[in-house]
């Protein structure tokens, strides 16, 4: 295995403990790591994964799958990648963008651009450049039912508008998914309390 050195402060035991256990992609998600840390990020166990920030930001996360593992980087839709190596997670997904690995050979041949990727990343998070979610919100449809209800419902009305726009959107998609009316209605109801306790649909 390659040396190599990174500043102890800039590791976390935990995420040693973490990938000592892989089952899958173990060899992959060390180079991964290597790269990021060679990079100057800092090492954190988030989310149960080993995730790297600057700044005081969230830069990229490292993640395990059945066919694959990623480098996901959490303003990926900010950087500039044009060759398409970053794909987005899901159809719903607005900032993260990831780099899918599925053998060592490509971490190796992917190692260029991910360290531009990851240098762009972290100039990001020193110039404070947020992706602009409530833009992204505005343009997703509200569902008629939920207009409705929250019409007839000045207390949640008032509880939505608070939250902050990912979770606004979170609930437009979540409601909105439901082909039937009659099932959008139902997950409105569901999701009342939640929403005035200021809370996303999938939150705990």
């Amino acid at each position: 295995m390659q040396a190599y050195f990174v500043p102890v402060s800039a590791t976390d035991p935990r995420v040693e403990a973490h990938l000592a256990k892989a089952r899958s992609w173990k060899q992959e998600l060390l180079a991964l790591r290597r790269i990021a840390l060679e990079a100057g990020l800092t090492e954190e166990l988030k989310w149960y994964q080993p995730c790297y920030t600057h700044a005081g930001g969230n830069v990229l996360i490292l993640g395990s799958f059945k066919d694959f593992c990623t480098m996901s980087f959490f303003k990926g839709v900010l950087l500039k990648d044009p060759k398409g190596l970053l794909v987005s997670p899901g159809p719903n997904t607005r900032s993260a963008r990831m780099a899918r690995i599925t053998s060592l050979d490509e971490v190796h041949a992917l190692e260029p651009a991910l360290k531009r990727f990851i240098a762009e990343a972290k100039a990001l998070e020193e110039q404070g450049i947020q992706v602009d979610f409530a833009s992204d919100r505005a343009n997703t449809p509200v569902p008629v039912e939920l207009r409705e209800a929250m019409a007839d419902d000045p207390e949640l009305h008032a509880a939505f508008k608070a939250l902050t726009p990912g979770r606004q959107r979170g609930y437009l998609l979540h409601i909105g998914g439901a082909k039937q009316s009659a099932t959008r209605t139902a997950r409105i109801a569901k999701c009342r309390d939640r929403i005035l306790a200021g809370k996303g649909w999938n939150e705990r």
